[in-house]
């Protein structure tokens, strides 16, 4: 497995437009490997006054024609690329973490409007009902969460059309957390960290990175 950080150039329109239509990052990403396709998980990330792709792969990336795509015009951009295995191979059960996670927290309503029944999917709108969503899913995917150690502390809205005729209208909400978390499976955990959770996987949504938490995050 691979771990994988491309610098973004804001001020390029292409940039700008992927920004705000993410199957622009998905289709760039999907073409930077050459094998069987498969879904990889990516998403934008920001470090101080920069902004990342993160990808998570199987296979290594080529992103040379992202970085010609996204990157400045002036110079080469910067993108590098880790064995993930090392940090999978240090999961354990009961170790705790710090994570960033990016994610589209829904729920489902009935046509009479009742919440958890099958219908229509809407988001999950407040932060108190996105933090509760996370703690409620967190033990599928191998690990538990605290309400008083993590926060919703970002989000963004997509609205953009798709498709060959563009009449598919997609709308999603992106919020990212961060904070601690404990490992409750680490078999579970260690597939998570590669397959992603929730909804929304192919617009940067879904990706969840750790750090030990006796690092910086």
């Amino acid at each position: 497995m691979y771990l994988s950080r491309l610098q973004l150039d804001t001020t390029n329109r292409n940039t700008m437009r992927a920004l705000s239509e993410p199957q622009l990052f998905h289709g760039a990403v999907e073409r930077s490997f050459t094998g069987e396709r498969q879904r990889n998980l990516w998403r934008i990330d920001s470090l101080g006054d920069s902004l990342y792709l993160m990808v998570v792969s199987a296979e290594k990336p080529d992103l040379t024609a992202a970085a010609q795509q996204f990157g400045s015009p002036s110079e080469t951009a910067r993108w590098e690329t880790k064995d993930y295995s090392p940090l999978l191979e240090r999961i354990t059960t009961g170790s705790r973490w710090h994570f960033r996670l990016t994610a589209n927290p829904i729920k489902h309503l009935s046509a009479h409007g009742t919440a958890g029944e099958r219908g229509k999917v809407v988001a999950h709108v407040t932060p108190e009902h996105q933090q509760q969503w996370l703690k409620e899913k967190a033990p599928q995917y191998g690990f538990d969460v605290n309400r008083d150690e993590f926060l919703a502390v970002a989000e963004k809205r997509y609205q953009f059309r798709k498709g060959m005729d563009n009449k598919r209208l997609v709308t999603l909400l992106a919020v990212t957390f961060e904070g601690m978390l404990t490992v409750t499976d680490a078999e579970l955990f260690r597939k998570t960290l590669i397959s992603g959770m929730g909804r929304g996987k192919a617009y940067g949504m879904g990706m969840l990175t750790v750090v030990r938490a006796v690092d910086r995050l």
